[in-house]
């Protein structure tokens, strides 16, 4: 994509992290929501200086964190001008307002830096709206807080509202804002389904996948097309089509949105309109980032995004292990007695594991040096023609086979 669009402003601030180690979510998967929750602050613009753990039965009702770990996030703030904390889980309004009276920076939840993120991405007419509609269902049951910030007018991450004008402190009002949001998402709606519809009969392969798994960089490869794609947590927002032929086969080629664990439910209901294309689409490319050491949790976090949304895991399904160019493998020394963890498992034993019995739905690629692409593309070839001459039989002379051709 040209230069210009990657060039969004950006509003560099210093932040720490903060997260819990609960009963349902011991110190490893603690410290996995932060590394994330790390990235998505960089996406955001801004810099981890430190992260905080504590461990608690639940969050405090009051300010998330027990008062000692408060104080020393407090200290820590002081002492090397921390601009904003940003917490791992939503928190209310109460504790916003705890919080940040204690610690005398903005701060942010999990949501709100996702919806921030959002709001700098969004390109199309489609995408903003959808935003714009999670924005304020989002600030509907915080009108409290938001008021406070308003008067201040303060810049940055987590302060892009829905719109340039100061958010109306009618609460009808606002729900009025959500009922036009919702008639106009509808409208878009209806035009991208007659747009569907336009389309003809062409098969329909729709890409799927966590966020910045490289679904982008594979559709500019399979469409010799320039989508949007970088090293980031949502680069892309809008559903993006293209017309793709392997060998004499047209198919219709669909790039989505990423998922996420902990994706703002907002998010979810607004955008369920873009996910559409998945739910029309006759093949799915579950894409996955097979050097990531929680991939197999991501790809149960897109399934059952996909259950909840649009019902479209009986769909035939594709999985393409993505990033076997960036997959690490550190061998166990023989005197070594721990147990072996993701880092000391091969690739070819990773092949040999459940992904065995996957047989012809299943491919490991790199869609950065391109290698085992043209895999890919025949068992893409091979699902698309089996749909394309259900649809039109009278094809059937028409087609050679494509191992044929390579040979």
């Amino acid at each position: 994509m040209k230069e210009d669009k990657a060039n969004i402003d950006t509003f560099t601030e210093k932040t720490v992290l903060v997260g819990l180690i609960t009963p349902t979510q011991n110190e490893m998967k603690a410290n996995e929501y932060l590394d994330e929750l790390a990235f998505l602050a960089d996406t955001a613009g801004a810099v981890t200086v430190r992260k905080f753990l504590q461990k608690l039965d639940s969050p405090n009702s009051h300010t998330y964190v027990g008062k000692g770990k408060l104080e020393e996030i407090k200290q820590f703030v002081q002492d090397n001008e921390i601009a904003m904390a940003i917490f791992d889980d939503d928190l209310t309004s109460k504790q916003v307002q705890n919080i940040e009276k204690e610690l005398q920076v903005k701060v942010l939840d999990r949501t709100s830096l996702i919806l921030d993120i959002f709001a700098r991405r969004a390109q199309t007419a489609n995408a903003k709206a959808q935003v714009e509609l999670a924005q304020y269902q989002y600030l509907l049951p915080r009108l409290t807080r938001m008021w406070t910030h308003l008067e201040r007018q303060r810049g940055g991450i987590g302060m892009r509202g829905p719109g340039e004008t100061q958010i109306e402190t009618d609460r009808r009002i606002i729900l009025d804002k959500i009922s036009r949001l919702k008639e106009q998402l509808k409208a878009i709606d209806r035009q991208k389904s007659i747009q569907r519809k336009n389309r003809g009969k062409l098969t329909r392969v729709a890409l799927v996948g966590y966020t910045n798994v490289g679904k982008s960089t594979l559709m500019n490869l399979l469409s010799k097309s320039e989508v949007f794609a970088e090293n980031k947590l949502f680069a892309t927002l809008d559903t993006t089509v293209r017309k793709v032929i392997i060998d004499n086969l047209p198919f219709l080629l669909t790039d989505t949105v990423g998922f996420i664990r902990k994706l703002p439910t907002h998010l979810v209901d607004s955008f369920k309109s873009t996910l559409d294309e998945v739910r029309e689409a006759d093949v799915l490319l579950h894409v996955v980032d097979i050097s990531h050491p929680q991939f197999e949790e991501q790809i149960e976090v897109v399934n059952k995004t996909l259950r909840e949304i649009c019902d479209a895991t009986d769909k035939p399904m594709i999985m393409v292990f993505n990033k076997i160019d960036a997959f690490t493998f550190v061998p166990k020394d023989e005197d070594d007695l721990t147990p072996r963890t993701r880092a000391n498992i091969s690739l070819e034993e990773l092949r040999q594991s459940w992904m065995s019995k996957m047989a012809d739905n299943c491919v490991f690629i790199s869609a950065k040096t391109g290698r085992n692409i043209e895999e890919l593309k025949r068992k893409i070839y091979e699902r698309a023609k089996e749909i394309h001459l259900a649809r039109f039989p009278y094809n059937d002379l028409l087609f050679q086979d494509y191992t044929q051709q390579e040979e």
